[in-house]
């Protein structure tokens, strides 16, 4: 396949995709769920997968998304957000209590229902860094397959229940869209910083650099003065379809016999995640003085992208999403490496050298 050919499958891939989850974000939005165009392009997209369509997302147009939502998310700080920091000790310690229960809860569970080695269902139960994950995993502990579909499968259903939930949750005072739209040429100028210094943070090695270094960018910028008001709405759907592309994508590959089996444990790992988390955040709601939501999305188990994503939609604090999001990340860059140590141990006969 020559380079010109090789670029137009791609693009045709991802003009398919695009197109996916632009039809199911208008259908879902139309029926009046929040974050319609994230939910409904988000399932399109890993329905499609599922039945074999060719879909894709390269590198660059996830890097372009990363940009736009961290750019969104930072434009969409409230900015009562510092004044709230000296409640975050009290979410943060939820956080790292959460996370002891969720990985020891469904660890335990896979194993016991699924009979599976305990690399397997340690590494499916961490809610979170998948690629740090999947390296562990590659390094020959578990069964990557089975880790990456269980993984993916908790992602999408969060990105789908938590609008669903929100329904019955008042939304946060971002959320009527009142506020003026960032001037277009004032956007451009904010957008190309994100990228730059995405494109750094991610030189770093910072986790999610793009999209953290675009809301660090953007927030900087919207609190030293230098722009007022909000991401325009049509940059908000179009990143919201983005992220629905995004999401979708990781089930290109996975079969529907994968799926199926895959898909109890899946549940199971999602059930599990969101009853801790649902617990954790009301157990907070009594020490802090912030909408439950707002509190749940922080300390949910699920992608930056998608949560930080539907914080916008919801009109919830993204700077209170995004800092603990990266405390999530943070925890699990230690813990991971410490459980999968403590797996291998076990699996080790004791006296024996590994070759």
């Amino acid at each position: 396949m020559t380079d010109r050919s090789g670029w137009a499958e791609t693009a045709r891939r991802v003009a398919l995709a695009i197109a996916i989850s632009t039809a199911g974000g208008f259908v879902v939005n139309a029926a009046g769920l929040p974050a319609g165009w994230l939910m409904g392009g988000a399932l399109s997209v890993a329905i499609a997968a599922l039945l074999g369509a060719k879909v894709a997302m390269p590198i660059w147009l996830r890097n372009c998304t990363f940009v736009l939502t961290g750019a969104s998310m930072g434009t969409n700080v409230a900015r009562d957000s510092l004044a709230l920091i000296a409640q975050w000790p009290v979410t943060l310690a939820a956080l790292a209590i959460e996370l002891i229960l969720i990985v020891s809860i469904t660890g335990w569970l896979l194993r016991r229902i699924f009979n599976v080695d305990s690399g397997t269902a340690y590494l499916s139960s961490f809610p979170g860094h998948l690629s740090f994950v999947m390296g562990i995993a590659a390094a020959g502990i578990g069964d990557p397959r089975q880790i990456t579909i269980i993984q993916v499968i908790r992602i999408m259903m969060l990105t789908s229940a938590v609008p669903i939930g929100a329904l019955f949750l008042p939304v946060g005072h971002y959320a009527n869209g009142s506020m003026e739209w960032v001037a277009w040429p004032i956007l451009a100028l904010v957008v190309a910083g994100c990228a730059v210094v995405g494109f750094g943070f991610t030189k770093l090695r910072i986790p999610a650099g793009y999209a953290l270094g675009a809301m660090a960018a953007s927030m900087s910028a919207k609190f030293a003065g230098l722009f007022e008001g909000v991401m325009p709405s049509p940059i908000i759907v179009v990143t919201f379809i983005l992220v629905g592309v995004l999401l979708g994508s990781r089930f290109v590959g996975i079969t529907l016999a994968e799926f199926r089996r895959a898909a109890l444990g899946g549940l199971i790992a999602t059930t599990v995640a969101v009853t801790i988390t649902t617990v954790m955040a009301l157990i907070s709601l009594q020490f802090v003085a912030m909408p439950l939501g707002q509190i749940w999305l922080g300390l949910s188990p699920g992608a930056l992208e998608g949560m930080g994503a539907l914080g916008i939609a919801l009109g919830f604090d993204t700077a209170f999403i995004a800092a603990h999001h990266v405390a999530r990340l943070l925890m699990l860059t230690f813990a991971i490496p410490a459980v999968a140590l403590y797996v291998r141990s076990r699996a080790q006969p004791v006296g024996e050298e590994e070759p």
